[in-house]
């Protein structure tokens, strides 16, 4: 397994859409649709996986809805339905790649290839952890 994937289990394909800016906010910094996925309370991995499997046509509704759901940014109460087109394109083809399918997929049920060898690396540590303190606390003999 490539180190990349398990610093980051999110498939790259979703980077391009997510780091996309919807605009700026009121204190003029730009905001990602990662942060206005975050701050709507979705998961923006979830989310985009869901997205790449509706197709490009319902994304775009789809997008356009939750935007004009956010308020941060002045400039989509009046433009969200251009942005969410635009930021529909960035959108992998989800239809054409089984791979990424299978990852969106991956990231929708919730279950990352990796989480295997996360629970199996806490449980070594918790084990490791608990054999310290009762090794180290002995009756001073």
């Amino acid at each position: 397994m490539s180190q990349t994937k398990i610093l980051n289990p999110h498939p790259p394909e979703f980077d391009r859409f997510l780091q996309a800016s919807v605009g700026d906010d009121r204190n003029g910094y730009a905001v990602t649709v990662l942060s206005t996925l975050a701050r709507l309370g979705l998961d923006p991995w979830k989310e985009t996986a869901d997205l790449v499997t509706l197709g490009r046509d319902a994304a775009h509704a789809r997008l356009g809805t939750l935007l004009a759901r956010f308020r941060d940014v002045p400039a989509l109460a009046s433009d969200h339905g251009r942005v969410a087109r635009d930021l529909s394109q960035l959108l992998p083809e989800g239809r054409t790649s089984g791979a990424l399918q299978r990852a969106a997929s991956t990231v929708a049920d919730g279950r990352p290839g990796t989480s295997g060898a996360i629970w199996t690396a806490l449980t070594i540590i918790l084990v490791l952890f608990q054999m310290f303190m009762i090794g180290g606390s002995g009756s001073g003999e």
